[in-house]
């Protein structure tokens, strides 16, 4: 599936950066924005800590039963879960989200997940009528990630107002640390299965024996099998017909490898656009992202490396 586009004339998404120095600013910048909204007839969402959620409902008063409301740590836990979350929620209504995650205490790599996700929404709902907000605290979000706002907003809140971003970059084209960067070798406790269009219950049978062996719970056993299927699934029909399939143990993940030497890299947003309602394709690296902690894909050579982590325990 490719991002849907939006028709002149059309409202489409207006993504916007939201730096703030103080509770103070956050909520008298926030609290005529919500009202607007609502007096829009938008369904309005506001995504922030508990703190700031009890100052904008003082705030609004009655307008805030109007307003749907989620705390950040559980909003914010797996960025593709949010993405799919986000695009339920925008489907069908002209809407207005302020949503803010918590930036601190990520480790680097889920700071680097969170920034992409923040690009990719411009992709996945760029056809939405709806404005996203994104509040920045000045004082607490590391300056790494605040420089990539410039990067990932079309849109910038400043004195003047709501104004283009110069700096900003489609998502497709945004590369971050590690993109391009050689994936490490597998771990030396590797062991490799080999699958054909034939051998797929064997190895989903076999990945499902290796996880449970290794102390993955069995829920995450569950979705592993699954996600691993779906990639090896995409590598008969679209690839080579046939691969590998490596399997490791690596800092409390487990790491599945799907290797396809007649794959190649299409689509410049692989996994990261939902589906279309009803379509038969596109369904196998989009779940993949939904039940994995991590999917990392490279195409070299010919030869097509799909590289899921999952925590061995919830």
């Amino acid at each position: 599936m490719r991002p849907d586009r939006a028709r002149p004339g059309d409202e489409s998404l207006r993504h916007v950066a939201v730096p703030y120095g103080s509770d103070e600013a956050f909520v008298s910048l926030t609290v005529p924005r919500v009202r607007a909204a609502l007096d829009e007839g938008r369904r309005v969402l506001v995504v922030t800590g508990p703190a700031k959620l009890r100052l904008l409902a003082e705030a609004l008063g009655r307008d805030a039963e109007r307003v749907d409301i989620r705390d950040s740590v559980s909003w914010y836990v797996h960025p593709y879960r949010t993405l799919a979350a986000l695009h339920d929620y925008t489907r069908g209504h002209r809407t207005f989200v302020v949503g803010e995650p918590v930036w601190e205490g990520r480790s680097e790599r889920g700071v680097r997940e969170l920034i992409r996700y923040e690009s990719v929404v411009n992709a996945a709902l760029r056809a939405r009528p709806a404005i996203l907000w994104c509040p920045y605290d000045v004082r607490h979000v590391p300056a790494s990630v605040l420089d990539h706002t410039h990067l990932t907003h079309p849109f910038r809140l400043g004195p003047g107002g709501e104004a283009p971003g110069a700096r900003f970059v489609e998502p497709s084209d945004l590369v971050l640390d590690s993109d391009r960067a050689p994936l490490p070798e597998p771990g030396g406790d590797a062991k490799t299965f080999e699958f054909t269009a034939r051998e797929l219950k064997r190895l989903r049978r076999s990945v499902g024996e290796y996880a449970k062996a290794a102390g993955m719970d069995g829920d995450l056993v569950t979705s592993l099998v699954l996600s691993a299927s779906e990639i090896a699934a995409n590598s008969i029909e679209h690839g080579a017909g046939h691969g590998t399939i490596t399997m490791w143990v690596e800092d409390e993940e487990l790491v599945c490898e799907i290797a396809d030497p007649g794959g190649a890299l299409h689509d410049p947003l692989p996994g990261y656009i939902p589906p279309e309602l009803g379509s038969p394709r596109g369904y196998g690296l989009w779940i993949s992202r939904q039940l994995c902690d991590l999917v990392e894909l490279r195409a070299e050579d010919g030869l097509l490396r799909v590289r899921l982590h999952l925590a061995m325990g919830p």
